[in-house]
């Protein structure tokens, strides 16, 4: 998806250097520096405009969350949302999700999210899927054992790859939602779902969201 620029993006970046990381790479095992209290910390993969996150953050100022996203100008709209809340338990980081074991160290995270990612449907893009193996090998080595990993898609193809990505790498399979907004209602509030812009777009339209959570199992 081309992505249309933002000429104010690069000003409010560099205004903003409290609530975004350039280099993250850099605070491996020092996160909790760049927060306001030490608390349990979440990372979101591809965070998009940022609403996930922010509803996240407003709904669990027991934790910090990091959201990551590649392209300049989308995470730049996402600052700028998230900029008036003043929330001191969200940064933002620019930068490739890919190698993600190089910006935090072993049980630094607690918690990954991964909402609505390009499915790759083509077989020889499977690599590139985020829930294929060498991604979880990644998301595995910064969670640890215990840690979790939530997804979301509207994709059916995607989800069905993803539980059998996850099951064959050994992970446990703690949930799994095929009609997600119908189980939240169901649930009378027991079942948090914070949703985001793609999901609004996708439920309006009648298509069920699926959702699943894996946990890196103890040893």
């Amino acid at each position: 998806m081309r992505v249309r620029n933002k000429p104010w993006a690069d000003t409010l970046i560099a205004d903003n250097e409290k609530a975004i990381v350039l280099e993250p790479a850099q605070y491996r095992g020092h996160w909790q520096d760049r927060f306001a209290s030490q608390q349990p910390l979440h990372v979101e993969v591809g965070t998009g405009k940022g609403q996930f996150l922010i509803g996240m953050a407003k709904a669990h100022p027991e934790l910090n969350f990091v959201g990551i996203e590649l392209q300049k100008s989308v995470l730049a709209a996402a600052l700028k949302t998230s900029l008036p809340e003043e929330l001191t338990n969200l940064q933002w980081v620019l930068a490739d999700g890919q190698g993600i074991e190089n910006f935090f160290e072993p049980r630094e995270v607690a918690k990954l999210y991964l909402n609505f990612s390009d499915p790759w449907p083509k077989t020889r893009h499977e690599k590139r899927r985020l829930t294929s193996k060498t991604f979880l090998a990644s998301y595995s080595a910064v969670l640890g054992n215990g840690g979790n990993i939530q997804f979301k898609t509207d994709n059916r193809h995607l989800f069905e790859y993803s539980i059998m990505s996850m099951a064959a790498f050994g992970l446990d399979l703690r949930e799994l939602s095929l009609d997600l907004h119908t189980d939240v209602a169901a649930s009378e509030g027991q079942l948090e779902n914070i949703e985001t812009e793609y999901e609004q777009k996708f439920a309006a339209k009648g298509q069920p969201i699926y959702r699943l959570v894996a946990r890196i199992p103890e040893k």
